[in-house]
């Protein structure tokens, strides 16, 4: 198959086409999940002219299979565990519990490093469009949605340039939309189905968010 998209800036100027509607209302708020979600969300808010912040959550890989998720933890003391694969993998709980602990200090830092002292934005009563770069499992986007249900958004839409058909189905029941332009038979990798999938680095992801606080439009 040959790659959907050249790079996640081209993927998020395609995604904001499928949320125009969205566009110029001031109760718009859009989080990225970074740090590969932040260069798609990034488009979006700048074409919806919307501000743009960022929702830390980070994947629990199994250890020893780190890039297959056995759950994911989010800002606020959030926390997914996907019992199924834990049980099928037979992943002992001290080892859950030793991962749990790894991912909440990397979540910690990072929320340091993007956030600073800022403090989170309000959310209760606003639409928020929550952004990553592709939805795999849905084990991080799952947790993002349990960190924000607890803020009382007026909606919540989640958002990526590709989804599995297996995690839109799962996130579909606790959000008010899931938005996509791809949902690939054969799901192996986000990165797949871009040409250009390097790591977007922190210095990226505070350079974007600088640029979207000084003009959000």
């Amino acid at each position: 198959m040959r790659p959907r998209f050249h790079q996640r800036s081209d993927a998020g100027a395609l995604l904001a086409e499928q949320l125009a509607g969205q566009a110029g209302r001031d109760d718009v708020i859009v989080l990225a999940l970074p740090r590969g979600g932040v260069p798609v969300a990034f488009e979006v808010a700048r074409r919806l002219k919307a501000p743009l912040d960022v929702l830390v959550v980070r994947k629990l890989g199994v250890p020893g299979h780190e890039e297959l998720a056995m759950g994911a933890i989010a800002a606020g003391g959030i926390e997914y565990r996907d019992e199924s694969v834990i049980a099928s993998l037979q992943v002992p709980p001290a080892r859950v519990a030793e991962v749990v602990r790894r991912e909440r200090a990397e979540l910690a830092r990072r929320e340091k490093a993007y956030r600073g002292d800022r403090p989170f934005p309000p959310l209760a009563g606003r639409t928020v469009i929550v952004v990553d770069d592709g939805i795999a499992t849905g084990a991080t986007m799952r947790a993002a949605v349990r960190a924000l249900q607890t803020r009382r958004p007026a909606a919540i839409i989640v958002a990526a340039p590709v989804a599995s058909e297996a995690a839109i189905q799962a996130l579909a029941p606790d959000v008010t939309a899931v938005v996509t332009l791809l949902i690939p038979e054969a799901f192996f990798a986000i990165g797949q189905f871009y040409e250009d999938f390097g790591q977007t680095t922190d210095q990226e992801v505070t350079d974007l968010l600088a640029r979207a606080a000084c003009d959000p439009t």
